[in-house]
């Protein structure tokens, strides 16, 4: 089975008015996406922001589960952001994934709510994933999603995770969510 990395950007992303923006890192963010790793089976998450006082507070709200009271009162949470990486751009992610995986091939994944005619369904990309031993990155965009530009780069464009109605605009920790179990639950 190929190995599966997560990397959720925060820059650059566009905003609700398709301005290149970088947002804020969040607490829910952090610790909804990296429970949602730790059980899906997820190698590592990284976390993509290049302000130094984003990657502090990262830094901060982590420490405080897995050291001291947080990690006693909560060894579970502790266990989770064992698999959270901080990185300031995207390409050291991607140095960092091709360091531990010398020899496979690195796959990215893009996601978005929009559709794109390169997509990929989740059927495809499970298959992919667990006939192969190659490793694929999920890219999640927050804000309103990755750059036009950054999709293009992407080897595969996952198709988008959608309801029953015209709404589609979930949060990114529940769109990990699903789509990790669409990928990798039992």
């Amino acid at each position: 089975m190929g190995a599966l990395y997560l990397a959720l950007i925060h820059a650059p992303v566009y905003n609700k008015n398709m301005e290149q923006v970088a947002t804020s890192i969040t607490n829910l963010d952090l610790h909804d996406i990296a429970r949602s790793s730790a059980t899906f089976g997820v190698a590592a998450y990284y976390v993509v922001h290049p302000a130094p006082a984003q990657q502090h507070l990262a830094q901060r709200i982590m420490g405080f589960w897995q050291e001291g009271f947080g990690a006693e009162y909560n060894p579970n949470r502790c266990e989770a952001f064992s698999k959270v990486r901080l990185v300031l751009i995207l390409e050291e992610a991607l140095a960092d994934i091709r360091k531990e995986q010398p020899d496979k091939r690195v796959y990215t994944v893009a996601t978005d709510a929009r559709l794109y005619p390169n997509t990929i369904d989740y059927p495809e990309l499970r298959k992919k994933i667990e006939e192969t031993e190659d490793v694929f990155l999920l890219l999640l965009g927050t804000g309103w999603g990755l750059l036009k530009s950054e999709m293009e780069k992407a080897d595969f464009i996952l198709q988008p995770v959608y309801g029953q109605g015209e709404y589609n605009h979930l949060s990114v920790r529940s769109a990990a969510a699903i789509i990790l179990d669409r990928l990798r639950g039992n």
